[in-house]
C-alpha cells in the first residue's frame, strides 16, 4: 500500500514538474515576444535641411576648350638659312620685335644696284620732263623714261619687301614657345618657328544641345574653371552659329574670357563651362543628399514631431517628390513638399518610415561610425 502510495505521488510529481517546464517555455516566449513587440528603437543620428524658398540662378553647364584671343603659329613666307634666333622659350615679346632673322646679305648688297638704277631712272624722267616743257622732247619719250622710272621703283619695292619678310617681327604682344629652329638650317617657306600666345585674354569654344540655343544671348556671362565644383573665371559670350550641326544636334558658341589672372588658362586646355541664365525667384530647394533615387521614384524622409509613450519624438515620413533642376550642391524640388518643411539631409542609410530620429547638425553623419549610429550614440 506504501508502495502504491510513493509511485503515486512521484509520478505526479513528474506531471507537475514536467508542465511546470512546458507552461514556463511559453510564457517565456510570450514575454520575450512582447519585449521586442514593444521595444523602442533608439533614434538615429541625421542632419536635416529645411525646404526653402530662394531665388534660382538657373545655368546651361558645357564642356569647352581654351584658346588664345591671339595665337598663331609662326612660319617664314620665304626662304632662307638661318642667321640668328633672336628669343628664348617663354619670353614676353612686344609687338614689331624681330625674333629670327634669315640671312639676307644677297638681298641687302642688290639693294643698292637697284637705288642706283632708280636713281638713273629718275634723272632720266628730269631730263625728259624739262625737255618736253620746252618742246625739245616728245611724248613718248617722256613716258618711256616715266614706265622707266616706276619699273625700277617697283624693283627697289619688292627687294626691300623680301628684306622685310626675312626678319620674322612678333604680330603682337604675348608669350612666345619652345623654338623649334636652330641656327643655320635652311627654312623652307611655311616652317613653323615657334608657338605665338597672348595669355592676357581667351577664348573659349564649347557647344549646347539645339534645346537650349534659343536660350543663348551675345552678352551672357559665362564661369569657366577646370573643374566643375571651381569656376574662378568670367566671361562673356561673343558669338554663336547661327546652325545646328546635324550629325552632333549640337550649336557652337564662343565666349571671350578678358581678364586671364597670371595666365593661369592655356590653350588648348579642357574646361567647365557654366552658361548663366536669368534669376527665378521663390524656387522650392534641398540639398541633392536629401533626396533618395530608387526604382518607384524620388523621395525624401521628412522629419515630423509625435508622441510615444507619452514623450514628443521626431519621427521620419517617407515623401515623394518630383525633381527639377539642379546647380551646385542644390536640387529644385517641383512637387511634394511644402517651403519650411524639414526633412532630413544625410544619414539616411539606417531610416525606414516611422524611425526615430535627433538631429545634430554640427557634425557629418556620413562619417560616423556605423555601429554608433546602429546604438543610437
Amino acid at each position: 500500500m506504501k508502495r502504491r502510495l510513493v509511485v503515486g505521488l512521484v509520478f505526479i510529481l513528474a506531471v507537475g514538474l514536467c508542465g511546470g517546464l512546458i507552461w514556463f517555455n511559453f510564457f517565456r516566449d510570450k514575454m520575450i515576444t512582447q519585449f521586442f513587440a514593444n521595444m523602442q528603437q533608439p533614434a538615429q543620428t541625421v542632419s536635416a535641411a529645411k525646404v526653402e524658398a530662394k531665388t534660382w540662378t538657373p545655368s546651361i553647364g558645357a564642356i569647352g576648350t581654351a584658346k588664345a584671343a591671339n595665337g598663331v603659329e609662326l612660319a617664314f613666307e620665304t626662304a632662307g638659312i638661318v642667321s640668328e634666333i633672336k628669343f628664348k622659350a617663354n619670353q614676353n615679346v612686344r609687338q614689331g620685335e624681330v625674333l629670327v632673322q634669315l640671312d639676307d646679305r644677297v638681298e641687302r648688297a642688290d639693294i643698292q644696284d637697284v637705288q642706283a638704277n632708280v636713281k638713273t631712272a629718275e634723272s632720266a624722267f628730269e631730263r625728259a620732263k624739262t625737255l618736253s616743257a620746252r618742246g625739245y622732247g616728245t611724248e613718248a619719250n617722256l613716258d618711256q623714261a616715266s614706265a622707266l622710272l616706276a619699273a625700277a621703283r617697283s624693283r627697289l619695292a619688292r627687294l626691300q619687301a623680301t628684306i622685310e619678310q626675312k626678319a620674322l617681327e612678333a604680330p603682337f604682344s604675348g608669350v612666345i614657345g619652345i623654338p623649334r629652329i636652330d641656327v643655320g638650317q635652311y627654312l623652307q617657306p611655311g616652317t613653323v618657328i615657334a608657338s605665338f600666345q597672348d595669355l592676357s585674354s581667351m577664348k573659349v569654344d564649347f557647344t549646347v544641345p539645339e534645346q537650349r540655343a534659343s536660350e543663348i544671348k551675345l552678352g551672357q556671362e559665362i564661369r569657366v574653371g577646370m573643374t566643375e565644383a571651381d569656376l574662378p573665371f568670367k566671361g562673356r559670350v561673343t558669338g554663336k552659329d547661327p546652325r545646328v550641326d546635324p550629325a552632333t544636334r549640337l550649336v557652337s558658341v564662343q565666349a571671350l574670357i578678358e581678364d586671364n589672372k597670371n595666365g593661369a588658362i592655356l590653350p588648348g586646355q579642357f574646361l567647365h563651362v557654366e552658361v548663366i541664365l536669368p534669376e527665378q525667384p521663390n524656387v522650392m530647394t534641398l540639398p541633392q543628399t536629401a533626396v533618395i533615387t530608387s526604382l518607384y521614384g524620388d523621395y525624401v524622409y521628412t522629419i515630423e514631431q509625435e508622441e510615444r509613450a507619452g514623450q514628443q519624438v521626431q519621427v521620419v515620413k517617407q515623401v515623394f517628390v518630383k525633381t527639377g533642376r539642379r546647380r551646385g550642391g542644390a536640387l529644385e524640388i517641383v512637387s511634394g513638399l511644402n517651403s519650411g518643411q524639414q526633412v532630413v539631409a544625410s544619414g539616411q542609410n539606417k531610416l525606414q518610415a516611422g524611425s526615430t530620429v535627433k538631429i545634430d547638425n554640427t557634425i557629418d553623419v556620413t562619417k560616423l561610425d556605423t555601429s554608433k549610429l546602429a546604438s543610437g550614440q
